[in-house]
């Protein structure tokens, strides 16, 4: 069984239009080539979510870590600003 799907065949193998035609007639494909390049590209998609998947997971877990050493690093820092004006005596902490 063939079919003539011009706009799915350009769209599936990423072909500009005019290498679409030959001889004035655009190209036909069998539904089990197609569904063949339709599985490849699920394949390759797949594939490409699984890796943006894991990249986004790491990513999460280095922002938490980098929230937790901001959080440890303002609170040392407010510490040690708060000795720093006891040891001065600075006016209002007496």
């Amino acid at each position: 069984i063939y079919i003539n799907i011009y706009n799915v065949y350009v769209q599936l193998f990423h072909l500009s239009p005019s290498f679409c035609f030959q001889s004035g007639q655009p190209f036909k494909f069998s539904v089990l080539e197609i569904c063949d390049r339709i599985k490849e590209e699920f394949q390759f998609l797949q594939a490409q979510y699984h890796s943006l998947k894991l990249e986004c997971e790491k990513l999460a877990s280095e922002k938490t870590e980098m929230q937790r050493h901001y959080v440890m690093y303002y609170e040392m820092s407010y510490g040690l600003n708060i000795e720093m004006h006891k040891q001065v005596g600075l006016p209002g902490n007496r």
